[in-house]
């Protein structure tokens, strides 16, 4: 099950965690309402979208009111320390809250002791302690845009309005600052970087870039980066293997945005509508896409085609006792099996299920029917 830690603007909206409810573009959780703007109320909406279309249950909540003054955000602290011993969730996402060190460091305390040890997302403030608190490097995903990303990059900045500024995002110094929050320790075990491209990365650098359908249009909109946390956070709470996640996510999310046909007055509810839509073409079109790879294509063809071959390139180093980009990158698959005594068959199953396994998700019709 997912979980959800946030917070909601309104500075009398009471400490309260349960399964959430969205009806009619608004959320529900214990009799209180929530209006989807943008925030923990976005990325909510749109992972109970992703959620119901996979077929899976609503999340869990932990939410409260808080503005920036942070009253709220400790007594939400201190109700987690207690009530997160009790659960067992597959997936947790933290998202918008005062970033407070120590009661950070009892949070993670709490959930390490916890056997499977749940998957760890944080995005906005928890991402923000994380980093602070230089344990980055205990949460699965983060999921920074462009400004939060040169934070991260930044070793010496305590919050992201301290970024130095020659470390201010600019498309073009992703890939850099990238490698600098891996190098510092400021980042988690991936990274999906929101933003005009999304950036899928990890220690060893950007592994993927999603950057259609392109929406001009969407970068104006409050939420929508909200919005790809809570869809990324649904699809691995189903789970799918977390890399595969990422790049369905990101694809999901700019395809719910084109859907929209956006203009700078659109509101992330608008966009939200679409995710189910966008999902089962998401998956149509991988499915459709299924068989990619064939025997004359060379290691280079395939691994500058789909970079997330490589690491099946890599754990097939163990078997042949060498490195397969290194001494065969220009060699077609055929010969490559057929030089290393690999199976040919196996070898191509093991490089298209890097690539494609979203169509082995169920997804749920409007009518409630599941395929």
């Amino acid at each position: 099950m997912l979980a959800v830690v946030g917070t909601v603007p309104n500075p009398e909206f009471p400490l309260v965690a349960g399964e959430v409810k969205l009806k009619n573009g608004t959320l529900y959780i214990h009799g209180n309402e929530i209006p989807v703007k943008r925030g923990t109320p976005a990325l909510l909406a749109a992972a109970i979208k992703t959620l119901k279309k996979l077929g899976q249950k609503e999340p869990f909540g932990y939410l409260i009111g808080d503005i920036g003054n942070g009253d709220g955000s400790q007594k939400l602290y201190q109700y987690l320390v207690k009530d997160l011993k009790e659960k067992h969730f597959q997936t947790i996402v933290f998202h918008y809250i005062q970033p407070l060190i120590g009661w950070h460091s009892r949070i993670l305390s709490v959930l390490q002791k916890i056997t499977p040890t749940p998957i760890l997302i944080a995005d906005a403030g928890f991402m923000y302690v994380a980093k602070m608190s230089r344990r980055s490097s205990a949460y699965d995903l983060f999921t920074p845009d462009m400004g939060e990303l040169a934070f991260l990059a930044d070793e010496l900045a305590p919050h992201p309005f301290y970024t130095r500024g020659f470390l201010l995002h600019e498309e073009n110094r992703v890939p850099d600052l990238i490698a600098r929050a891996y190098q510092h320790g400021n980042a988690a075990q991936y990274l999906l970087v929101k933003g005009r491209k999304d950036y899928f990365a990890d220690k060893d650098g950007v592994q993927t870039i999603i950057d259609t359908p392109m929406e001009e249009a969407m970068e104006a909109i409050g939420g929508t980066g909200d919005t790809l946390t809570g869809i990324v956070a649904a699809i691995i709470s189903s789970g799918m293997e977390l890399r595969k996640a990422a790049i369905m996510a990101a694809r999901v999310n700019r395809l719910a945005g084109s859907y929209a046909h956006p203009s700078p007055g659109t509101q992330v509810s608008e966009i939200i509508q679409y995710i189910p839509k966008a999902i089962e073409e998401v998956l149509k079109s991988e499915s459709k896409n299924h068989k990619n790879i064939h025997p004359e294509m060379t290691v280079l063809e395939i691994i500058d085609r789909y970079r997330e071959t490589e690491s099946v390139f890599k754990k097939y180093d163990e078997k042949v006792g060498g490195c397969i980009c290194c001494q065969a990158l220009f060699e077609p698959l055929r010969q490559v099996a057929q030089k290393y005594q690999l199976d040919l068959n196996q070898l191509i199953l093991d490089l298209e299920d890097s690539i494609s396994s979203l169509n082995t998700i169920k997804i749920t019709h409007e009518g409630g029917e599941s395929r």
